[in-house]
């Protein structure tokens, strides 16, 4: 999957954020990192790595599923293809957000 993908889909769901009030790192490993600021009622995404609020730790494969809703984020959560540094609170409104 290439960047742009990735890209085109977290602006798709950035609408979906915009009650979120924090900031979100995925995290993708050596695929990079994508920042969501949804402090704003408009988010915005950078592709950039800074700090955040929450930290979604996922690799690109997993996004993309868990975007396309064919990854359920709590059994990922439990099953480790998914970690969370920061704000579990803000994982779960992201969740929420996008579920």
């Amino acid at each position: 999957m290439s960047g742009e993908s990735i890209e085109e889909r977290l602006k798709t769901a950035l609408p979906q954020l915009s009650n979120l009030s924090a900031v979100v790192k995925f995290d993708l490993g050596g695929d990079g990192h994508w920042l969501v600021d949804a402090r704003k009622p408009q988010p915005t995404l950078a592709e950039e790595d800074g700090d955040a609020d929450c930290t979604i730790v996922i690799s690109t494969q997993n996004l993309e599923k868990l975007l396309d809703g064919k990854m359920d984020p709590m059994l990922a959560y439990t099953l480790g293809k998914i970690k969370v540094r920061g704000s579990m609170g803000v994982a779960m409104k992201l969740v929420s957000a996008l579920g």
